[in-house]
């Protein structure tokens, strides 16, 4: 009951007694959270409502913003925000971020310190469900923007920021609207930037720096059916071999039999990069990767940590079969996902599935995930600005190029851009940023507010 209190005095606070435009930047983003803009697997149960009253909200907090950009929503309910460069052979860029959140997962409700909707301010954080993904990247960026209107700041660049409203279950509605939406337009941009990339306070190989990780690629993203067919009846009188027998033979081959390691060029970037700051041996294995490369792979392998980074993952993620105790099925179903490390491709991943089942009884299909990303340029553009923008704010903090092991919108706009950068300039801990799409998650607001001046810095200079 203690935790409760205070909650509902906050929702209250924010709620009704705060002129939203005349709040602080976490006032505002604490009252975005109370927005239940959760995107549900089963479209039917999302709550389309909440994203226009979180539009109007957004419309009254940052006044300038609505009223002296080009403003249009898209598909209902993702938006798109124009501001105009006073040069107009400059290519334009791109800043992207996400309106929705993913669900609560049921019966973890009081595990959370505060309401996850609740809005809460706390102990210099600000908690709540999109504090991380990623209402503070909406939010972070109309921030920014504003204050900038507010000093007169005139681009000679064409800025646009896109925000999609469902890029938790895909963002084909959002960001694929949004990108339809600039094609027909005609836009074209030098880059962008979009979620996936933060400072790390903590990063075990350089405990007492920041490590500012701008993912220059992300995983593909492949989910294969496995379907077993055979013979069924009475569990009194059993085949030989079942369908659960047959498929589960197969998934136990699939999950010892794991995709070799590679180095590939984001991740030896990366550990390139950090080589200087760390201590022998490190340092000499990260610098001589040409030479080490493969004994580095193995070893980041051993650490679920860092496996991701060297290898396309595999995760058995469901299984179906049966409708009785006491009938064997003659059909078992499993899904395979995979994150697919750049050079691998779904053909590249079915074929070796497909060796290694060696079961003409189990069918394997699958639905392509088009438009991966490619690798984008770490050496000039787009991420320099970005790390002078980083460096702006955190001046001693170890910048390095990465590869995200997960997926973003990004891949919607591949056509759009001639590179894709992830990052905003959130500061966390590894626990703190394990709790996105888990329990308890919260924004420092000093992390915050550095964030929104990264953000600041990233539009001056992308817009030069």
């Amino acid at each position: 009951m203690s935790r409760i209190v205070p909650a509902v005095f906050t929702a209250l606070l924010i709620g009704s007694a705060i002129n939203h435009a005349a709040a602080t930047p976490a006032e505002r983003l604490a009252k975005a959270i109370q927005f239940e803009t959760i995107s549900y697997q089963d479209r039917s149960q999302i709550d389309l409502e909440e994203f226009r009253r979180l539009h109007a909200f957004l419309r009254e907090s940052f006044p300038r913003v609505f009223t002296q950009l080009e403003v249009e929503t898209v598909n209902d309910h993702s938006l798109l925000l124009r501001w105009p460069g006073s040069d107009p052979d400059l290519k334009p860029v791109l800043f992207t971020a996400h309106m929705d959140v993913v669900p609560i997962e049921p019966g973890t409700e009081d595990d959370w310190d505060h309401p996850p909707f609740a809005g809460v301010i706390a102990d210099g954080r600000i908690y709540g469900r999109g504090t991380l993904d990623d209402k503070q990247g909406v939010l972070g960026n109309l921030e920014a923007v504003e204050s900038l209107l507010a000093d007169g700041f005139v681009p000679a660049r064409t800025l646009v920021f896109a925000f999609g409203h469902d890029e938790e279950i895909s963002g084909l509605e959002g960001a694929g609207k949004l990108a339809e939406r600039m094609l027909e337009k005609g836009w074209h941009f030098a880059w962008m930037a979009d979620e996936g990339g933060m400072l790390i306070s903590d990063n075990p190989l350089l405990p007492d720096k920041d490590v500012a990780i701008i993912n220059v690629a992300e995983k593909g993203y492949l989910t294969l059916t496995l379907v077993a067919t055979g013979e069924g009846g009475h569990s009194s009188r059993p085949p030989k071999t079942s369908t659960i027998g047959r498929l589960s033979a197969a998934l136990e081959r699939i999950e010892n039999n794991p995709f070799p390691t590679q180095m590939v060029g984001p991740v030896a970037a990366m550990l390139e990069r950090m080589g200087p700051h760390v201590e022998q041996p490190n340092r000499f294995f990260f610098e001589n990767l040409w030479l080490t490369g493969g004994v580095v792979a193995d070893r980041m392998s051993e650490d679920p940590m860092t496996n991701s980074f060297v290898r396309t993952t595999t995760a058995l993620t469901m299984f179906n079969a049966g409708v009785k105790e006491n009938v064997v099925p003659q059909r078992a179903e499993a899904k395979v996902n995979f994150r697919l490390l750049p050079g691998d491709t779904p053909e590249t991943v079915v074929s070796y599935i497909t060796e290694l089942v060696n079961d003409p009884q189990i069918e394997i299909s699958y639905e392509r995930w088009d438009k991966v990303p490619g690798v984008s340029d770490y050496n000039g553009g787009g991420f320099a600005v970005i790390s002078d923008a980083i460096s702006a704010v955190y001046p001693d903090a170890v910048i390095v190029p990465s590869l995200l092991v997960a997926t973003t919108d990004t891949r919607h706009y591949i056509d759009l851009t001639d590179d894709q950068y992830r990052f905003q300039g959130i500061r966390v801990a590894s626990s703190q940023a394990a709790s996105v799409h888990g329990t308890n998650e919260y924004i420092a607001i000093e992390s915050y507010e550095n964030s929104i001046e990264i953000a600041r810095q990233m539009i001056m200079l992308a817009a030069r």
